[in-house]
């Protein structure tokens, strides 16, 4: 541990940590052992960072949420819990993790990605580069959200859930006009194994069924049935998702490839 680095005196540091000089702990965070943060990186008050977790540069973790004057959510102050974050994970430069979210084991949040707060992420989760998870959203295992999707408030993904580049997740029907929105606002529910194409929309509230899949720049404004492959504008039916591509032999699949890697 380099001493230089700005380490509030409450401040929990596990042996065998790797902390850059210019990075800032805050108090009672916790850092588990053999963790490393990079250059630049802040570690907000009471953060709890698990074993083996990396912090790249420039990284925010645990930051408060703050509302504009016109914001359709609450500006009052809100009494979030510590970010939590599993061990191993990683986190890329520039990431900025809010405050209130809780980060499975083996988590990777990549570059400039952004987590906002009360969201839950599931082990072994990717988060790719330059992803937006709004607030009061839960992400599943396993799954892999890519480079620049957006993942509304409000949203459910479960396990093993595929966002391609540039998807588009929306929650409010009403296109920012009138107080009825606030009501009604909701994300869409995406169940187990569900695969949603590159720049493919979906529209609020509706349900991608399990081992679904929604193909590249569909606009999905209705419920789509498990198992089930959806195209077009508006999306509609157009077969079903082959056997060999069903959520049971990907599950097989991953789980042979986790025991056959080394550590």
């Amino acid at each position: 541990m380099k001493t230089g680095a700005n380490i509030d005196s409450t401040a929990e540091i596990g042996a065998g940590c790797r902390l850059s000089r210019s990075c800032i702990i805050g108090a009672e965070a916790v850092l588990g052992e053999g963790c490393a943060v990079g250059e630049g990186a802040i570690v907000y008050d009471g953060t709890v960072v698990g074993p083996g977790t990396s912090i790249g540069d420039y990284a925010v973790i645990g930051r408060k949420p703050y509302r504009a004057r016109t914001s359709a959510f609450d500006r009052t102050a809100v009494d979030l819990p510590a970010t939590r974050l599993g061990r191993d994970c990683i986190v890329g430069t520039a990431a900025v993790i809010y405050r209130g979210s809780s980060i499975g084991d083996y988590v990777v949040v990549a570059d400039q990605a952004t987590v906002r707060e009360d969201v839950s992420i599931g082990e072994n989760t990717i988060v790719g580069r330059g992803v937006c998870i709004e607030n009061s959203t839960g992400v599943g295992r396993y799954c892999k959200l890519e480079t620049g999707c957006y993942v509304t408030a409000y949203a459910s993904l479960g396990d093993h859930v595929f966002i391609a580049p540039h998807a588009v997740t929306t929650n409010d029907n009403f296109l920012g006009r009138t107080e009825a929105r606030l009501k009604a606002m909701r994300g869409p529910v995406i169940r187990d194994g569900a695969r949603i194409g590159a720049n493919a929309t979906l529209l609020p509230g509706i349900e991608i069924g399990s081992d679904a899949v929604v193909a590249a720049g569909a606009v999905v404004t209705s419920d789509v049935a498990p198992g089930k492959v959806v195209m077009g504008v508006p999306a509609r039916i157009r077969g079903d998702v082959p056997p060999e591509q069903r959520l049971e032999e990907h599950i097989a699949d991953t789980e042979k490839k986790l025991t056959d890697r080394p550590g």
